[in-house]
């Protein structure tokens, strides 16, 4: 199988996802891709003082800043890409700032409605180490993971969908998952970014430690996926997503998939599937950083002998 490194560069980058963007790279299928990331700004070096504009990948930005779009040979619509994700490392400085938006839902409830009340910290990581610094003072163990990885809808769009993923924001999705994407045009057309040092259930704040990212992983079509939507095989478990404006439906469509695919797991009907998953799986927040909320269900690995 081949090897192939594409780094983040004004060629090879995007803010949006799209079936029209030229591939930036193409490889074959069980391929080996090293992808660095930028921040989710494209910001071209870190903060030296918090809030600071810096030069960014793009000046007027849409959307988080992407590399990619890599396709797929073989890859046609119908076909799901098995991304297994080999190794997260992330750079040497990050940041976070709440809340991201003082227009969301969140800020509005906590009484934040200006700029001025944002407040930033400015981390120092250190990947070896596996901890960051923020302002100096504080420690946070780092679990490294990107907030985006998704493949390109029928048509232009901003996901995250669960027919084609983007923007998931699923702490859980760290190395050694395998994410299952839907494939809606031929090559698929992966893109990564959005890398995150670490972060909490939810992305309450709007952001969490945003970074660079160097990103090692093997890409696949799989052949017989257990769902014809967007899952992933975790350290922690099997993990399912929903994601709608309405939090209801998005915990609705996390718990389907959950219940279906514990049903063909375990050979079981779906009744008996949901009461088991009511003892077993978890029902968590992914994020409330988007317009688009996330849900993702997880039945944690070796809770059901």
């Amino acid at each position: 199988m081949g090897a192939h490194k594409l780094d983040a560069t004004p060629e090879t980058t995007a803010d949006v996802f799209s079936p029209e963007h030229t591939p930036t790279l193409t490889i074959d299928p069980g391929d080996t891709i090293v992808v660095t990331s930028l921040d989710a700004h494209g910001s071209l070096r870190p903060q030296a003082f918090p809030g600071e504009q810096v030069p960014a990948m793009f000046a007027e930005s849409r959307g988080h800043c992407l590399t990619g779009p890599v396709a797929v040979r073989g890859a046609r619509p119908g076909d799901m890409l098995a991304l297994r994700v080999v190794s997260l490392r992330p750079g040497g400085w990050g940041w976070t700032v709440a809340p991201g938006r003082t227009d969301s839902p969140v800020a509005h409830r906590l009484g934040f409605t200006s700029a001025a009340e944002r407040s930033w910290l400015l981390w120092a990581l250190d990947a070896d180490a596996g901890e960051g610094i923020a302002n100096g003072r504080f420690t946070r163990k780092l679990a490294p993971f990107l907030g985006v990885m998704g493949t390109a809808p029928g048509e232009s769009a901003i996901p995250p969908r669960a027919g084609s993923g983007g923007n998931i924001d699923c702490k859980e999705l760290v190395a050694g998952t395998v994410l299952y994407l839907p494939v809606n045009v031929a090559g698929a057309l992966l893109y990564l970014g959005d890398g995150h040092a670490a972060q909490g259930d939810g992305e309450s704040g709007g952001t969490a430690i945003e970074c660079p990212m160097t990103t090692e992983a093997v890409v696949d079509i799989a052949a017989e996926p257990a769902l014809p939507v967007i899952h992933a095989e975790t350290p922690a478990g099997r993990v399912t997503f929903g994601f709608s404006a309405d939090l209801n439906a998005a915990m609705g469509d996390a718990l389907d998939a959950m219940v279906s695919w514990m049903s063909a797991l375990l050979g079981v009907d779906r009744a008996e599937a949901l009461a088991l998953a009511s003892v077993a799986a978890d029902l968590r927040v992914t994020q409330v950083a988007n317009g688009t909320w996330g849900v993702h269900a997880l039945l944690p690995a070796g809770v059901l002998a």
